[in-house]
Order: C-alpha cells, then structure tokens, then sequence
C-alpha cells in the first residue's frame, strides 16, 4: 500500500476510534441525567433511549475499526519458521500491539455493550450500582485508536 493510503487508513481508524469513544462518553452523560434512586450500594433508575443508542453507535464503531485495522495489517503473524530470537523488532511490537489491541477491543466493547444494555429495558431496573461503563468504554476506545495505529505502522514496517 502506498504511503498515502497509509496515512488515509490511519485518519480513518483514529477518526472512528475517536468518534465511538466521544459516543461513549456522551452516552454516560445521557444516561446520568435520567431520574434514578440510589440508596448505599443499591439504585434504581429508569433507562435512556438516548444513551442506549449513543452506546450502541459506538460500540458498532469500535468492532468496525478494529475489523478494519486487522484487515489492512495483515493479521501478522510470529508463527514463522524462525525462532522468536530472530524475529525483527518491528515484527515483535506488531505482535505486541496486535495482542494489545485485541485486549483493549475486548475490554472497551464489553464495557459498551454492559453499559448498552442497561439501558435496553422498556421500564427501571433496581439492583447494584454500575457506574461509568460506558464512558470506561468510550476511554479505551481512544486506547483502541493508539493501539491500532502502532498495530498498523508496525505491520506494514515489517
């Protein structure tokens, strides 16, 4: 791939890795301000169309980036005939980052979806408090972006 295309395919996975993280975030916001109930560890609050589709934007958003960065770089893969010694160090932070990246992705879309959810209901729910899942969602999607893009100049480098 040429360099201009490269540097397109970054913008493009920051842009959306960005953007699924602001939704995130503005999901959080949404969902703090409808009416809840809250009494030591136990609240009752009713769920926000709002933030159930903020949440579920940006989840779609971060599944799509991080499809995008695994097809474009390649799937790499340290599974060559060579020991793990011999590999170059370019191979190994693509490695690295790949494993990271899929670990934040895991991470950051369990933390969307949970938060999702619970907004999924068509009346309140009571039970435990769950705070700030999706806004800890919309932050690793920016640790997605980051992952990604050392994933994707590592892999083409090597």
């Amino acid at each position: 791939m040429n360099r201009g295309a490269g540097i397109f395919v970054c913008l493009l996975l920051v842009v959306m890795d960005i953007t699924a993280g602001i939704l995130g975030i503005e999901a959080e916001i949404a969902q703090n301000k409808v009416k809840h109930l809250r009494l030591w560890i136990f609240e009752c609050k009713d769920p926000s169309h709002k933030a159930f589709m903020l949440g579920l934007a940006a989840a779609v958003l971060l599944a799509l980036a991080h499809v995008i960065v695994n097809l474009v770089g390649g799937f790499s893969c340290l599974c060559a005939q060579q020991g793990t010694d011999k590999v170059s160090p370019n191979r190994q932070l693509s490695m690295a980052s790949l494993i990271l990246t899929w670990i934040a992705l895991a991470v950051g879309l369990s933390m969307l979806v949970i938060g999702t959810s619970s907004n999924n209901k068509s009346s309140g729910s009571c039970g435990f408090t769950h705070h700030h899942f999706l806004s800890i969602g919309g932050v690793l999607c920016f640790l997605h972006a980051l992952l990604s893009v050392v994933y994707y100049v590592s892999s083409t480098a090597s």
